[in-house]
C-alpha cells in the first residue's frame, strides 16, 4: 500500500478549509529581482524622456523644415572644436553682409515667389559665385527654419561656429603688430549682447572675443545677425575658466579692465588705454563676478546721467572699445 503524502497546513477561509502544500511550492514566491531603474522602464515618463534624448541626438536631416537646435560644442582648447550641428542667418541683411564677409555658408533658402530688391539679388550673386545651394522654400518652411524669425524672406545655413583658443587672439594682435585689444564676456547670456559686442569689437580695432564656455551666450543664429557679417571677421574664444584666462592674460603683459558703475576711474581719464588691454563686460543685471572682479587690475566706471540707472551691456563694450580706439589714436 503505497504511503500517502503528508498534507500541509490546513487553512480555514470563508470558502472553507484549503489544505496546503508542505513548502513544495516555495519557489515561487521568490522575487524577481530589483525593481529596474525609472529610465530602463519603457512605459515610465523618465524612460520615455530618454529614449526621446537619445533619438534626437543622432537624428540630423536636410529638409527645409528641420533645424538642429544643438549648441556648438565647447571651446577653448587647442585646435578648437567644431560640431556638426548647424545655424541660420535670417534676414536680408544679416545674409547679404554674411555672404560678403564669406562665412562658409551651405545652403541659401530663398521664398516662393519673393519680392527681389537689391538685397535679395545681391545675395542670389555671391551664392551662385560661391558655389553655395539654391534652394526655394514655402514661408512656412521658412518659420520653420528660423524658429520664427523675421527672415524677410531669405535665410543663409551655415556651419556650426568654430571657436578659437583665448591665446590665439594675443597672436593675432602680436602677428598684425598692434597692440591687444581684446573683449571679455562674463555672465552675457543674451547672443545678441554678444553680436553686438563682436561689432563694436570689429570696429574699433579689436582681436577678438573671449566667453566662458558654461552659463554665457554662443555665437547662434541671434549673435550672427546681431554682428552684421563682424563674427565672420573676429575670432570669438571659449575659456573653461574665465578667471583662469585673464590670470594668463596677465601673465603675458595685458591690463585687465572691468567694467562697473563703482570704478576706480571714469572713462574719460582712462590712461591705460594705450596698453595691451583686456575689456571685461559683466551681465546688465548682477555685473562682474566676485573673483573676476578681484582678477581685474583697474575698475572703470562711464560716467552717465543720474536719471539713467545704467547702460545695455553691448552698449557700454562699445562706448568703452571707442573711447579706447580714441586714445590709441
Amino acid at each position: 500500500m503505497p504511503k500517502k503524502p503528508r498534507p500541509g497546513a490546513v487553512r480555514k477561509s470563508k470558502k472553507g478549509p484549503k489544505v496546503g502544500t508542505g513548502g513544495h511550492s516555495r519557489k515561487s514566491l521568490e522575487g524577481r529581482g530589483p525593481t529596474p531603474k525609472a529610465v530602463d522602464r519603457e512605459y515610465h515618463p523618465a524612460g520615455k524622456r530618454a529614449a526621446a534624448a537619445a533619438k534626437s541626438a543622432g537624428k540630423t536631416t536636410g529638409k527645409p523644415g528641420a533645424r538642429d537646435t544643438r549648441r556648438p560644442g565647447p571651446g577653448g582648447s587647442r585646435g578648437s572644436r567644431k560640431t556638426t550641428s548647424v545655424e541660420v542667418v535670417a534676414g536680408r541683411n544679416a545674409v547679404v553682409e554674411a555672404l560678403r564677409e564669406g562665412i562658409p555658408a551651405t545652403a541659401l533658402y530663398v521664398a516662393h515667389q519673393i519680392d527681389a530688391d537689391d538685397r535679395v539679388k545681391e545675395a542670389i550673386s555671391i551664392a551662385g559665385a560661391k558655389g553655395i545651394a539654391l534652394l526655394e522654400a514655402s514661408k512656412i518652411d521658412l518659420d520653420r527654419l528660423t524658429d520664427g524669425y523675421f527672415h524677410q524672406g531669405l535665410a543663409l545655413q551655415v556651419p556650426a561656429y568654430k571657436y578659437a583658443h583665448p591665446e590665439d587672439l594675443v597672436a593675432r594682435a602680436l602677428k598684425a603688430g598692434e597692440v591687444p585689444l581684446i573683449v571679455a564676456l562674463d555672465g552675457i547670456t543674451d547672443p545678441r549682447n554678444l553680436g553686438a559686442i563682436i561689432r563694436s569689437t570689429a570696429a574699433f580695432g579689436g582681436h577678438g572675443v573671449v566667453v566662458p564656455e558654461r552659463r554665457a551666450a554662443s555665437v547662434t543664429a541671434s549673435a550672427w545677425k546681431t554682428s552684421a557679417g563682424a563674427a565672420a571677421r573676429i575670432p570669438v574664444a571659449k575659456a573653461a575658466n574665465l578667471t583662469r584666462t585673464l590670470q594668463a592674460y596677465k601673465s603675458q603683459g595685458l591690463f585687465v579692465l572691468g567694467l562697473d558703475m563703482a570704478g576706480d576711474v571714469e572713462l574719460p581719464s582712462l590712461e591705460l588705454g594705450r596698453e595691451p588691454v583686456v575689456i571685461v563686460v559683466g551681465s546688465e543685471g548682477k555685473g562682474l563676478g566676485r573673483l573676476v572682479r578681484e582678477t581685474c587690475d583697474q575698475i572703470v566706471s562711464i560716467p552717465i546721467a543720474a536719471t539713467t540707472e545704467s547702460l545695455n551691456a553691448g552698449i557700454a563694450a562699445g562706448v568703452t572699445l571707442y573711447e579706447v580706439a580714441r586714445s590709441r589714436a
